[in-house]
């Protein structure tokens, strides 16, 4: 992602710490402002202090020698302002730890580089979910996130909801959060992963409960059939390429789990973890050189195709909403 859409990012609020959108996020903001706070009146004292002994004249600096002035200055004051601030920093963490209830959506999200698999557990009689590089949550309800990986470690972070966490292979951490509005939050991967460390995001689209019912529903269909003699051809290279042995579209001859899940691509907002938004032209140029677009990714480039079958291919896949 360019560095000029990154800072508009963080100033619009779409990947800021400061600008919270849940529960987990405010109460980091809160201690933020409150330790900037400090800091700051902190310094304001130092100041004045520093500038008495170089304005006064030497014969009025000696309290600034005084054994009280060091001892209060430099014992009793940074024990009780660091001591207030340990103890509200505990309490309110204390605060961020929430428990399972039976209405918390369990989702799974798997780091690997340089993307995100995300699989939501079944509910009801529902089947499980299988996506990558975006998260759908409902507004208003508890979200588990259990945060592993499969090679390296990574780092979860949603800076308008929720704080780091680390994700560690062969372990399983859990966070829980809430998102109070709808919208769409960006996610990122805090720890260095790799070459290509920087292109791994990840969007967090929040919805009202029932268009997050919606959602959840058409997840669910297999993919749809091709409704043109275009996108069959697509259909028929994605497999006669054999994509289907990294990638699985549901529904049809592609099974494979290496890559993320095809099924529904064409409805996701960007593609190779948040790099470039999801049309024809970006699948198309993803395809034929993946390794020139997000060097040290996974995925090889296919310069196979020719022009007209490189664009049934990607064609095919927009449709796979």
């Amino acid at each position: 992602m360019a560095r000029s859409s990154i800072i508009d990012d963080v100033f619009s609020g779409l990947q800021s710490a400061l600008a919270p959108a849940g529960p987990n996020a405010s109460g980091i903001a809160e201690l933020s402002w409150i330790m900037f706070a400090a800091a700051a009146v902190i310094f304001v004292v130092v100041m004045v202090f520093l500038a008495a002994a170089i304005l006064l004249p030497p014969g009025r600096r000696g309290w600034l020698s005084g054994q009280g002035v060091v001892i209060a200055g430099g014992i009793v004051f940074p024990v009780v302002v660091l001591t207030a601030l340990l103890v509200y920093g505990l309490a309110l963490a204390r605060t961020l730890v929430r428990e399972d209830t039976p209405d918390t959506l369990r989702i799974h999200v798997i780091g690997e580089q340089f993307w995100w698999r995300v699989r939501y557990e079944r509910e009801g009689e529902g089947d499980e979910i299988v996506t990558a590089n975006e998260i759908h949550v409902p507004t208003g309800r508890p979200i588990r996130f259990l945060l592993t990986t499969r090679d390296v470690i990574h780092s979860f972070w949603i800076p308008s909801l929720a704080g780091k966490l680390d994700m560690i292979p062969g372990q399983t951490n859990g966070l829980t959060l809430a998102v109070e509005r709808p919208g769409v939050y960006r996610g990122q991967c805090a720890e260095f992963c790799g070459g290509a460390h920087a292109l791994m995001a990840f969007d967090v689209v929040a919805h009202a409960p029932a268009d997050f019912a919606a959602w959840r529903e058409a997840q669910l269909r297999r993919a749809v059939e091709p409704a043109t003699p275009l996108l069959a051809r697509g259909r028929e290279l994605f497999l006669a390429a054999g994509c289907g042995a990294c990638h699985a579209v549901r529904g049809t001859p592609a099974t494979g789990s290496i890559g993320p899940d095809l099924t529904h691509v064409g409805s996701r907002r960007s593609i190779a973890a948040g790099s470039f938004p999801n049309n024809q032209g970006t699948l198309a140029g993803w395809i034929a050189d993946s390794q020139h677009l997000k060097p040290s990714n996974r995925m090889p480039s296919f310069p196979v195709f020719s022009g007209e079958d490189l664009r049934a291919v990607a064609a095919y896949l927009e449709s796979l909403k």
